[in-house]
């Protein structure tokens, strides 16, 4: 480890061989914590190089508890998280509104580290019971058209670094990768990243993998569609702009888009929505974000027709079913 230590201190960038290296080293608690801390710091403080991304997501992919759903294309909807805009739960609501529209749904989340509520902290406050278990999730995924999948679930190897990351309290490489190692290997993916550069990752190595996807960044900093301003989209065949206020009516302000000061306050925003008692604002930003998905799933349907079939999900109750049938199947 202190051989990757020195490159990145000096400002070098590791290989991809490295990179993997020192993972596995975090992963297998041969790092300690202020080896671990120092790293994950020190990474942040300059681009992280595409062969690096490429050495932590290998790493991580081999050492998951790797699950296989038979429920052929299925699609994962997330944000990396980082953005520094308190949100409320934006795509996960989006994941049930998608699969209210019929999508398969394999969520992948975890614990917020730098938000107030990330999506296992909301699911787990209104009584979701998370599982590794391979026959329930292909239940819930059967019945429900969602599973979800709590990544120290699957992931423990990262046990090790969950500490760190929680101290440090702020976005860290861990955020990019979280959306690249899925354990179920969807094979649609819709992600948002915080910057354009971080996009072009993604889209490098979702191509590489042979993902049908989408990728997002709105331009004033989101990690998601936020109905605020323009969004910047890449797929596989095409890339190009996209303002969803052609869809909303109007630019949505910050405020409307916030999560609140709690769990507490994040779960009662989550539960609105899915009641469709949610303001316009919270309801509209939810529809694009879920539209966004069944335009990856389904690349010929128009913005408009997606956006459409969301906010049939969320008005018909199609969405909350899909919600309250997974809590009853995860327990």
């Amino acid at each position: 480890m202190k051989l990757y230590l020195q490159k990145v201190f000096q400002h070098q960038f590791l290989t991809k061989e490295e990179a993997k290296s020192a993972m596995e080293h975090m992963a297998s608690g041969e790092a300690n914590e202020i080896q671990m801390a120092a790293f994950v710091a020190a990474m942040m403080m300059r681009p992280m190089d595409i062969h690096e991304l490429e050495g932590f997501r290998e790493a991580l992919l081999e050492l998951c508890v790797r699950v296989d759903l038979n429920q052929g294309d299925c699609i994962d909807l997330c944000g990396t998280g980082g953005d520094g805009k308190n949100t409320f739960n934006i795509s996960t609501l989006s994941s049930f509104v998608a699969a209210g529209a019929g999508i398969p749904v394999t969520k992948h989340g975890n614990y917020g580290v730098s938000s107030v509520s990330g999506s296992s902290n909301v699911l787990e406050h209104l009584g979701i019971t998370f599982t590794a278990d391979p026959n329930k999730l292909q239940e819930q995924l059967d019945k429900a058209g969602i599973c979800f999948l709590h990544a120290p679930k699957f992931h423990p190897a990262l046990k090790n670094v969950a500490g760190v990351r929680k101290s440090l309290g702020v976005k860290t490489f861990f955020n990019i990768l979280g959306p690249m190692v899925n354990p179920a290997f969807p094979k649609k993916q819709l992600v948002g990243v915080f910057n354009l550069e971080v996009a072009r990752n993604y889209q490098y190595i979702f191509q590489n993998a042979g993902k049908s996807f989408m990728v997002l960044h709105a331009l004033d900093g989101y990690d998601e569609i936020s109905g605020t301003g323009p969004v910047k989209f890449l797929g596989n065949q095409s890339e190009g702009m996209f303002n969803p206020s052609e869809l909303i009516g109007r630019n949505l302000a910050e405020e409307e888009l916030h999560a609140g000061d709690s769990v507490e306050d994040a779960a009662k925003i989550f539960m609105d929505v899915l009641n469709n008692s949610c303001t316009e604002a919270q309801k509209a930003v939810v529809a694009c974000n879920a539209g966004a998905a069944i335009k990856t799933y389904y690349p010929n349907v128009s913005w408009e027709d997606a956006y459409s079939l969301s906010m049939e999900s969320i008005e018909s109750g199609k969405a909350i079913s899909r919600f309250e049938k997974l809590k009853e199947l995860s327990q």
